[in-house]
């Protein structure tokens, strides 16, 4: 069972982790540069232990609940810590915190209704993390070099965000209500 717990990929998750709190105290004290090193190297971690995951047949149980949790709290947080420093809208902050917690409740009373389904990323929630991601790149870019051109780039961006995040959380919604009805129709 250890083995399947310290692989490669999960210990990269486990760094990705640690990564967390020194991204948040960096843009907390306006080492934004410091934000955007940590933001990449936390980025070429998850590339890197999905990677060795499927490369070095690594996957695991803990990996695949362990690394979208990993990314969505470096995602949560980023959002809540650059509204706190006024680099983007509370309003899309909320948007975006509420969208995940409305996703984890569902989630939550699924497994504890219905037992473990799997509900792979649709287009729609891929496209929303790009966005979202992308925003944070450009927030934390414009706070380190104030590119002029970048401005429109950022506030269109920001729209994405709040256009995906919405899209998606109904497409999931609608999906999930769909496929757990059609289960609940199927005798057993």
């Amino acid at each position: 069972m250890q083995n399947r717990i310290f692989t490669v990929p999960n210990q990269l998750t486990f760094l990705r982790l640690t990564f967390l709190p020194f991204f948040i105290i960096a843009i907390k004290y306006d080492h934004y540069d410091w934000a955007l090193g940590i933001l990449i190297a936390a980025g070429l971690s998850d590339g890197l232990d999905g990677l060795l995951a499927r490369g070095l047949n690594q996957r695991s149980a803990l990996g695949a609940y362990l690394d979208p949790i990993a990314d969505k709290l470096l995602l949560s947080s980023s959002y809540f810590v650059l509204a706190y420093k006024a680099k983007i809208g509370w309003w899309l902050a909320i948007l975006v915190l509420g969208r995940d917690v409305l996703l984890l409740v569902a989630c939550a009373v699924i497994l504890l209704a219905a037992g473990y389904r799997s509900f792979p990323p649709s287009i729609w929630g891929k496209a929303t993390t790009f966005f979202e991601i992308l925003l944070i790149l450009l927030v934390l870019v414009l706070a380190i070099w104030n590119l002029p051109g970048l401005w429109l780039v950022r506030t269109l961006c920001a729209y994405c965000v709040a256009a995906f995040v919405i899209i998606s959380g109904l497409h999931y919604s609608i999906v999930v209500s769909r496929r757990l009805s059609v289960e609940s129709a199927v005798p057993k």
